[in-house]
């Protein structure tokens, strides 16, 4: 099949509700493939589907352009730092640090990544007022164009533009700034992902309102209330505020929690021991809001004590209680050993009366997480170590390391599993990923995003020195202090925790040669030996990305591709960065991560790009000859299958399009792959 596409203008974030519909309820859709609504509703109601005429939600200025920016092309390219990408540490690096507007790199990422993220955390702006926020928005819309586009009326529409083109803080603002991203993220989250937000007082009711109209308020997990060590609003007429919060909701009823290991504390309660290691006891009666038989009636059972006499879940004032199990759950604690029976007496009871208890093994024991964090460490902790990192202090409010590691630990364990953060900041959360691959040699990924926004030196002058002075940046950004920060950070690990774990394993191998008669000994030190080259191997490196403008005059209007518009833009100007930049671009529109490589082709002198079953051509110069070539080489190299070709149009006269597309189509390979071309622009 060969085809004609205009891709890099055109770029979008995917709309998978929409083509279930069409898959489900194609009757519904017109011949211009508009959805039609009222005929949708008359098939539902067939079904006794009924619609209700009240629901309640959300509504603020400016909902509906939130919702055009949501599903409008990107305005962009997306290029790679090459210098920094193939330095050795940062070679075969699976982690991201990509430099842009987030809603446009979340755009980019929306078909290579599509729910391929297990956890997502952010920390956006909190619209305190003194934070910073504005809403700016470099989208050129005039009233009528936003009219026809949202469907709002002229004075809504003026409204709206109003706010958006004055650098507005208000909740309305935010709330247009929040949706558009919120919504993408959701479709990047796998079917059992969660997403993490930090949040104060400002904003927590809107956006616990948002995320229910964009997540469902069936996937609200809770919202955490964090002890930030930093109050904040004293001499206002409010409280003072010690906490703020991170709501949490899931993409669907998959997720599962993981549980956190015991701190200390928790470990002390576990105050008996037997053969079998550290334990405690409750008892096997029920209390608490759920121990009246009615609730579980089938819990409700005798037992025979040690004496053999008949005990019953009786509560303290005679009514009839439960157990905590059914009686075959009992048999099979009993045949485990763990039940244990006591002789006690409580204050309302005259004689020591045998009472059953169940046992609880410290060992392999995990704790549910709670909705109050207050044992982690606050905000000055995590001020003091980043200033101790990038020798001086550059962020007012840094989240703490050990709160990522927290969120991860309860939402991914040790799966190897992708992290994003689309409001990197201080870049915390790559930091604290790549300590806890480190710790436990893990393999989780973070793909971080961060605008590059300028320093003001006015008013953050150390920053603005910093960057400028010591990490020699002409221009200044946020951005240059993320990237330092996973690059000290990395540093750290390699030099502390990675190196103190291979000097332990070393000294393991040593201790090993060192002893007679131990059985397998040869097998235990090559064991320890691959687990030395996986902490060498450990990814502490990321590769950049970032964001581009595409060309000015990089247009299609017209409905067909003709000679005439052709000649719309001058192709020559192109340098091979402009090119790299297209095919990145274009593979991850393709499905393709962008840390999954290009391998170069060689076709008789032409050099095409290859990736995940697909071949770019993007240089000019291909000929006949070429085209035979390619032919041979899918027939007789089993590593190249490619399943899609794809010809940069600019870079090609029509015949030669004509011959590639003929051929291709006709061509019988020897290995049976149906091959597409396409010509894209």
């Amino acid at each position: 099949m060969s085809t004609t596409q205009k891709v890099t203008g055109n770029i979008q974030p995917p709309n998978k509700d929409v083509e279930i519909l069409k898959q489900n309820f194609p009757n519904c859709f017109d011949k211009n493939g508009d959805f039609d609504f009222d005929k949708f509703k008359t098939q539902l109601s067939a079904n006794e589907i009924n619609f209700s005429t009240e629901s309640y939600g959300m509504d603020w200025l400016g909902k509906s352009y939130a919702r055009l920016l949501a599903t409008d092309e990107t305005n962009t390219l997306l290029k790679e730092d090459e210098a920094f990408n193939q330095k050795e540490a940062n070679a075969t690096s699976e982690n991201l640090l990509i430099k842009g507007d987030n809603l446009e790199v979340l755009k980019h990422l929306s078909n290579a990544y599509y729910e391929k993220i297990k956890m997502i955390y952010i920390d956006p702006p909190y619209n305190t007022g003194s934070d910073g926020f504005v809403y700016e928005d470099d989208r050129k819309f005039d009233v009528p164009t936003l009219m026809e586009l949202s469907g709002v009326s002229e004075e809504r529409a003026k409204r709206i533009l109003s706010f958006t083109q004055s650098k507005s803080n208000s909740h309305s603002a935010w709330l247009t700034f929040m949706y558009p991203r919120l919504y993408i993220a959701k479709h990047l989250l796998k079917e059992d992902g969660v997403i993490f937000i930090s949040i104060d007082d400002n904003e927590v009711a809107q956006l616990r309102l948002l995320m229910d109209e964009i997540f469902g308020e069936e996937n609200f997990l809770g919202q955490i209330s964090r002890l930030t060590g930093t109050p904040t609003g004293q001499g206002t007429n409010g409280l003072v505020s010690e906490f703020d919060y991170i709501l949490v909701y899931s993409k669907s009823s998959k997720m599962e929690f993981y549980g956190l290991p015991f701190n200390e504390k928790d470990k002390n309660i576990y105050n008996q021991e037997d053969s079998k290691g550290k334990y405690l006891t409750r008892p096997l009666r029920k209390t608490g809001g759920e121990d009246r038989r009615g609730d579980r009636p089938s819990m409700y059972f005798s037992l025979a004590s040690p004496d053999g006499e008949e005990i019953l879940p009786i509560g303290p004032t005679g009514y009839e209680s439960r157990w905590r199990c059914s009686k075959s759950k009992y048999e099979e604690f009993k045949l485990n050993n763990l039940i244990e029976w006591k002789k006690t007496k409580s204050k309302t009871e005259l004689k020591e009366t045998w009472k059953p208890y169940l046992k609880f093994y410290l060992e392999g024991r995990l704790k549910q997480a709670s909705n109050l964090w207050k044992d982690i460490d606050g905000n000055k902790k995590a001020s003091v170590d980043l200033k101790n990192l990038l020798n001086g202090k550059y962020f007012d409010f840094p989240k703490p390391v050990e709160l990522l590691q927290k969120c991860i630990e309860i939402s991914i364990g040790k799966e190897n599993s992708i992290i994003l953060d689309f409001f990197a900041g201080s870049g915390t959360t790559g930091d604290a990923v790549m300590q806890l691959n480190a710790e436990g040699n893990g393999k989780r990924k973070f793909i971080l995003v961060q605008l590059p926004e300028i320093i003001d030196p006015k008013s953050n002058k150390t920053a603005y020195d910093f960057v400028k002075n010591d990490l020699k940046v002409e221009i200044p950004t946020i951005f240059d202090i993320t990237k330092e920060r996973l690059l000290r950070a990395s540093k750290k690990i390699k030099e502390e925790t990675l190196k103190i774990k291979i000097l332990e394993k070393q000294k393991e191998i040593k201790d090993l040669e060192g002893q007679l008669n131990i059985d397998q000994k040869d097998e235990k030190i090559k064991e320890i030996e691959v687990q030395i080259k996986e902490l060498q191997k450990q990814d502490v490196g990321f590769k950049i990305f970032e964001t581009m403008p595409i060309w000015d005059d990089y247009n299609f209007e017209a409905e067909e591709l003709d000679a005439k518009q052709m000649q719309l833009f001058d192709e020559s100007k192109l340098t091979k960065e402009d090119i790299k930049a297209l095919l990145i671009t274009w593979k991850t529109n393709d499905t393709v991560p962008l840390t999954e490589n290009f391998i170069e082709v060689d076709l008789n002198g032409y050099t095409a790009n290859y990736v995940s079953n697909k071949l770019y051509l993007m240089d000019k110069g291909f000929k006949t000859d070429t085209l035979k070539t390619l032919l041979e080489k899918i027939d007789s190299d089993t590593n190249f299958n490619p399943t899609t070709i794809i010809a940069f149009g600019y870079h090609f006269e029509s015949k030669n399009l004509r011959e590639i597309s003929e051929n291709v189509k006709s061509f019988a390979n020897k290995k049976s792959i149906d091959i597409d071309f396409i010509t894209r622009y």
